[in-house]
């Protein structure tokens, strides 16, 4: 790691996060790239996936939660008539069955039993973690942990082509959804088996328009265009676009930063609220309390 002086540099970037590399990975090239004090990324993708990695720099770690808890969209094609030890390319192929000639006619009856709220069981390949330990470590160590079930929501599940042996379909979910278990699952009930051949996330609310940038325009821009680099990031509040704004006056924004709730007119009724000054400068996150004041959950420093 690089011995320069960290940076105070704030910020969310939207990497397209290139297959062949894990999350983590991508993460220390950020890093290493803007040098910031602090960083992390909010929510995994295989080395097999592409797509939107948010990484979030300096002060936005602190909102990183609310990205991990966000909608998600995705591309996936799956390879049916195979099973595999991970339920993707990585793994070993365990079983390969025909396909019926009929199988076409069978796809849009079993996608309709995957819209919707759902259960499913995480795979012993997930980063789901156990005892402090992710599944994926036992499962390489041939250890079986039993993982109880859980409620996720397919809030789209769009049939894009099939040709054969392969099914691409887009997927709109909310968070905790495995892909790789969904294709999984929609093999077993085609009564073939399948496999994630391909995975790409096409965006992370509230992020659905946004354009993503790649380790190979940031390394560019490092070595050429140090102020460019950052403007590829953006606002820490931008995590939080779709949330309810309250504009504190300046005795407000003094008031919230020492710690105390407020009264501040207009205010929703409950829930979390996005907190700026009379600047327009962020300041955190804020929740309706019972008696209607408005409570510092999150705040930036400044």
């Amino acid at each position: 790691m690089s011995s320069r002086p960290k940076q105070n540099i704030d910020g969310i970037l939207l990497l397209n996060k290139p297959v062949g590399i894990s999350s983590n990975k991508a993460l220390t090239e950020v890093k290493k790239i803007f040098n910031p004090k602090k960083a992390g990324h909010t929510g995994s993708l295989d080395p097999l996936a592409s797509g939107m990695l948010p990484i979030c720099l300096g002060e936005a770690t602190k909102f990183s939660q609310y990205l991990l808890e966000a909608d998600k969209e995705y591309y996936v094609e799956g390879k049916l008539g195979v099973r595999t030890t991970t339920g993707d390319a990585e793994g070993s192929i365990v079983e390969t069955r025909d396909l019926p000639t009929d199988l076409a006619s069978k796809i849009d009856v079993v996608l309709d039993k995957f819209r919707g709220e759902i259960q499913q069981i995480p795979s012993m390949y997930s980063a789901l973690k156990f005892k402090g330990r992710p599944l994926y470590e036992y499962a390489r160590e041939g250890i079986e942990i039993e993982r109880a079930s859980r409620s996720v929501n397919i809030k789209e599940l769009t049939l894009i082509s099939y040709a054969h042996d392969r099914l691409v379909l887009l997927v709109k979910c909310s968070k905790g959804t495995y892909i790789r278990t969904l294709i999984e699952d929609i093999g077993e009930q085609l009564g073939v088996g399948a496999y994630v051949s391909m995975l790409c996330r096409t965006y992370v609310a509230p992020y659905e328009d946004q354009t993503m940038v790649t380790l190979e325009k940031l390394i560019e821009l490092a070595d050429a265009d140090r102020p460019l680099l950052k403007e590829q990031l953006l606002p820490i509040d931008s995590a939080l676009s779709g949330w309810p704004l309250l504009t504190l006056t300046e005795s407000l924004t003094y008031y919230i930063k020492q710690g105390q709730p407020i009264i501040v007119p207009k205010a929703p009724t409950e829930g979390l609220v996005r907190l700026v000054s009379n600047q327009q400068a962020f300041l955190g996150v804020g929740e309706i309390l019972t008696d209607g004041r408005v409570a510092p959950r999150r705040l930036i420093a400044t």
